[in-house]
C-alpha cells in the first residue's frame, strides 16, 4: 500500500484484520495514490469477501462432523489387514516379545515424526497431496501424482482381499462350516476322499481349490472365477457408494467400521484364553529371543511395519487432515492414531497366538494318539521291549507329557534303529514355530482353529466381517488419497470422479480374479508400493526441512497449534529421519536384489507349494510397477525445469474454497508493493498461505500477530516476499 493513503479506521477487536471488503469500503476515495492499485472484483464477490477470522462464515471445504469421527478415520486408515496377519507373524519370527523393543524404538524415530509431519502440512494447506507438495514447491509437485499412482495400485490387489473375504464370510452360515472336512468322491465302484485334499487339509483344500480355483502357475491364466468376479464387484460397490460424498458419506460409515474389528477382537481374544492350549501360544509369543535384536534384519523388518502400518506416503493421512480446522492439534492426533495402531497390533498378536495355540495343542494331541498308536503296535509285533516303557505309562489316555518320556527312552535305546521306526516328536513349540501370515493365515490356520470352537459358523462370520471392515476402512483412506487431490486440483465433481475411478479398478482387477489372480496379488503387493512409498516419503522429508524450510515450518506449526512442538521433532525431520529412511531404502534394495523374484505356486497334484521365478515378462510387469510409481516425480520436475509449463502461468494449484468468492494471485507484480486482486472462474482460487506472516496491512493499521483471515490462509498477499513459495501447478 502506498505510504501516503488515508485509513478510515474501524472499532473492531484487536484479533480482527481487515478483509478485501472491510479495505475497499474504507479507503478514501479522493486517494489518487489508491487508485492506482489496480482492484478488480465483481459485485457479487465483493459481497461474499468478507469472511473474517473468528466469524461465523465457514469456507466450502467439507469438513469432520467431529474430532471423533476424523480420529476413527485416521485409525481405520492405519489399522488394517496388516495389523492381524502381518505384525504377529513378524513378532514370532523376529524374537517374540524382544521384537516389540525395535518397533517400538522406530515408531518413536520415524513412525511418529513422519505421521505428524504429514498430519500437519495437510491440516496448513487444507490440500490432497497433489496440491500441498506443488504448493511446497512446484518442481516437487510429482509427488503428490506419485501418491496417487501407489494409492491406485494398491487399491486394485487390496480390495481383492475385501472380496476374498466377502466370500468367506458368505460361506459361514452353514453348519458344519464346508471347510471343516474333506470333500468325498464317488465314482461307480467306490467312494473315497479327494486325493488334494487328502495330501494337505481340509482348510488348505477349501482355499486353494474351492475359493480360488488356484492354476499351477502364473502363465496359466484358467479364465475368470466367477465367484470372486462378484466378490470383487461386491468389495467395489460397497467403496463407491461409501465414498461418493466423500468424507461426508465415508465418515458416518467409519463408526461402525473402526470400532467393530475391535469388538470381535476382544471377543476372541476371550474366548481364546478360554481355550485348551491358549496360554502355551501366548506364552511362546512373548518368550524373547533377545539375541535376534542384535540382527540388522530384524530392525529392517520393524521399520517397515512401522513405515506401511501408519500408512505414511499414501496421501490419505494428508488428504484426512486436510479437512480439519486449522486450529486443530493435529500433534495429538499424531501420538494418539500411533499408540492406537501399535496396541491394536499388539491386541491382534494376543488373539492370533491364543487362537493358534489352541490349533497347535489340538494338532498335537492327534499327533500323540497317532504314534501311541504305532509304539503300541511295535511292542506287539515284538520291535520294542515292553521293559523300556515305564509301567505308570497307559496308552489308552497318554498325555503329551508322558509320550515326550517314552519317546525319549526309545530314541536313547533305540539309537540305531530309532530312524526305521517312524516315530515323530510331538512337541507343541514345533508347531507354533511354523511362521504364517498374511493369507496363509487369515484364510488357513485361523479357519482351521475356528472349525474346533464351539458355534464355530458365529465365529467365522464375526471374524470375516471383521476383515472386511478392517479392508474397507483402509480402503477409505487409500481411495481419499487419490480421489482428494484430483478434485482440489482439477476441479472436477467428487460423485463422477469416485464412480469412474472405482469402476476403472474393478475393470483392471479382474487380472485377479482369473485362477492365476493370487500370483497377480502377490506380484503387485511386493513390487507396487515398497520401494516407491519410501522414496516418496524421503522427498517429502526433504521438500518440507530442505527446500521450504525447517525453521519456518517449526513457525507454522506454532502459529497452527498454539504452541512450540518439542525440538525433538526439528532434529528428527533435519537429521534423523531421513537417514533412517535412506538406510531403509537401500536395505529394501539389496533384500530385493538378492531375494529372487518369483512366487509360490500351488501344485494341484501334490498338494504342495513350489517356488517359481517370475517369466520375462512377469518381470517387466515387475519394473513397470516400480517404474510408473516413481516417474511422476521426475517428469514433473523436468517439466517444471525446462518451463514447459510456466512456474508462474498460475493455474491449477491455486485453490480455495471461499462461498462465492473465488480470487486469482497474481505472480511477478511490477512497481510498489500494491498486490493485485483479481475476480476469476471458479477453476482459479487462491492457495492457503502456509508460511510467516506474509499478508500486506495498510500503513498506520494496528500491528496485529495473525494473518487476515487466517484460520483459512485468505487475505493480501505481499508480492515482494523473496521466499514465498510458488503456488502454481
Amino acid at each position: 500500500m502506498p505510504k501516503n493513503s488515508k485509513v478510515v479506521k474501524r472499532d473492531l477487536d484487536d484479533e480482527v484484520i481487515e478483509s478485501v471488503k472491510d479495505l475497499l469500503s474504507n479507503e478514501d476515495s479522493s486517494d489518487d495514490a489508491f487508485k492506482k492499485s489496480e482492484l478488480m472484483v465483481d459485485d457479487q464477490e465483493e459481497k461474499d469477501a468478507d469472511v473474517e477470522e473468528g466469524s461465523d462464515v465457514e469456507d466450502e471445504r467439507p469438513a469432520w462432523n467431529s474430532k471423533l469421527q476424523y480420529i476413527l478415520a485416521q485409525v481405520g486408515f492405519s489399522v488394517g489387514l496388516g495389523n492381524v496377519w502381518r505384525f504377529p507373524y513378524l513378532c514370532q519370527k523376529n524374537g517374540g516379545g524382544a521384537y516389540l523393543v525395535p518397533y517400538l524404538v522406530l515408531l518413536l524415530v520415524i513412525g511418529i515424526p513422519l505421521f505428524f509431519l504429514e498430519l500437519s502440512v495437510g491440516q496448513r494447506i487444507r490440500r490432497g497431496s497433489i496440491g500441498v507438495w506443488n504448493y511446497i514447491s512446484p518442481k516437487l509437485g510429482g509427488i503428490g501424482f506419485a501418491s496417487c499412482v501407489v494409492c491406485f495400485f494398491v487399491a486394485l490387489y487390496y480390495n481383492v482381499i475385501i472380496g476374498w473375504s466377502l466370500f468367506y464370510f458368505s460361506q459361514s452360515f452353514q453348519h458344519p462350516l464346508p471347510w471343516d472336512q474333506c470333500p468325498l468322491v464317488k465314482n461307480a465302484s467306490h467312494t473315497f476322499v479327494e486325493p488334494e485334499c487328502e495330501k494337505s487339509s481340509a482348510t488348505t483344500y477349501y482355499w486353494y481349490r474351492e475359493a480360488l480355483n488356484i492354476s499351477n502357475s502364473l502363465s496359466e491364466s484358467g479364465g475368470l472365477n466367477w465367484k470372486m468376479t462378484i466378490c470383487l464387484l461386491a468389495a467395489w460397490v460397497m467403496v463407491c457408494l461409501a465414498m461418493i460424498k466423500g468424507i461426508q458419506s465415508s465418515g458416518k460409515i467409519m463408526y461402525f467400521s473402526s470400532l467393530f474389528p475391535y469388538v470381535v477382537l476382544l471377543c476372541f481374544l476371550i474366548r481364546g484364553l478360554l481355550l485348551n492350549g491358549s496360554v502355551d501360544g501366548i506364552r511362546h509369543m512373548f518368550t524373547p529371543k533377545l539375541e535376534i535384536m542384535l540382527e540388522p534384519k530384524v530392525w529392517r523388518e520393524a521399520a517397515t511395519q512401522v513405515f506401511f502400518a501408519l500408512g505414511l506416503g499414501f496421501g490419505g493421512v494428508i488428504a484426512f487432515s486436510s479437512y480439519n480446522k486449522r486450529d486443530n492439534n493435529c500433534h495429538f492426533d499424531a501420538v494418539l492414531v500411533s499408540f492406537i495402531n501399535f496396541f491394536t497390533s499388539v491386541l491382534a498378536t494376543l488373539v492370533v497366538f491364543a487362537v493358534l495355540g489352541f490349533k497347535a495343542n489340538i494338532i498335537n494331541e492327534k499327533c500323540v494318539t497317532q504314534n501311541s498308536e504305532k509304539i503300541l503296535k511295535l511292542l506287539k509285533a515284538g520291535n520294542l521291549s515292553q521293559d523300556m516303557i515305564p509301567h505308570h505309562i497307559n496308552f489308552s489316555s497318554i498325555t503329551a507329557e508322558d509320550y515326550n518320556l517314552v519317546y525319549d527312552i526309545i530314541q536313547k535305546v533305540k539309537e540305531e534303529e530309532f530312524d526305521a521306526l517312524g516315530l515323530k516328536s510331538c512337541q507343541i513349540e514345533d508347531e507354533l514355530n511354523k511362521a504364517v501370515q498374511g493369507t496363509g493365515l487369515a484364510f488357513i490356520a485361523f479357519t482351521e482353529a475356528m472349525t474346533h470352537f464351539p458355534a464355530s459358523p458365529f465365529w467365522s462370520v464375526m471374524f470375516f466381517l471383521m476383515l472386511v471392515n478392517l479392508g474397507l476402512g483402509s480402503m477409505f483412506g487409500t481411495i481419499e488419497g487419490i480421489i482428494t487431490p484430483i478434485v482440489d486440483t482439477f476441479k472436477v465433481r467428487k460423485e463422477i470422479l469416485t464412480v469412474i475411478c472405482c469402476l476403472l479398478a474393478f475393470l483392471i482387477g479382474l487380472i485377479f480374479v482369473q485362477r492365476s489372480g493370487n500370483y497377480f496379488v502377490t506380484m503387485f503387493d511386493d513390487y507396487s508400493a515398497t520401494l516407491p512409498l519410501l522414496i516418496v516419503v524421503i522427498l517429502e522429508n526433504v521438500a518440507i526441512t530442505r527446500i521450504y524450510g525447517i525453521d519456518k515450518f517449526m513457525e507454522d506449526l506454532k502459529d497452527m497449534l498454539g504452541f512450540s512442538p518439542s525440538q525433538y521433532y526439528y532434529y528428527m525431520w533435519k537429521y534423523v529421519s531421513p537417514l533412517v529412511l535412506l538406510l531403509l531404502l537401500v536395505a529394501s534394495i539389496v533384500q530385493m536384489g538378492l531375494s529372487p523374484p518369483g512366487y509360490n505356486a500351488w501344485i494341484e497334484d501334490m498338494a504342495i507349494e513350489e517356488f517359481h521365478s517370475y517369466p520375462t515378462w512377469g518381470m517387466i510387469i515387475c519394473i513397470s510397477l516400480m517404474v510408473l510409481a516413481i516417474l511422476p516425480v521426475p517428469i514433473v520436475f523436468l517439466v517444471r525445469r525446462c518451463n514447459v509449463i510456466d512456474d508462474n502461468s498460475g493455474s491449477l494449484a491455486a485453490v480455495s474454497y471461499k462461498r462465492g468468492r473465488i480470487i486469482k494471485e497474481p505472480v511477478n507484480l511490477e512497481g510498489d508493493n500494491t498486490s493485485l486482486i483479481h475476480g476469476k472462474s471458479p477453476s482459479e482460487v487462491l492457495s492457503p498461505n502456509f508460511g510467516k506472516n506474509i499478508y500486506r496491512k495498510q500503513t498506520g493499521s494496528p500491528t496485529l500477530d495473525t494473518a487476515p483471515n487466517g484460520r483459512y490462509g485468505i487475505g493480501y498477499l505481499m508480492a515482494d516476499v523473496p521466499d514465498m513459495p510458488e503456488s502454481d501447478l
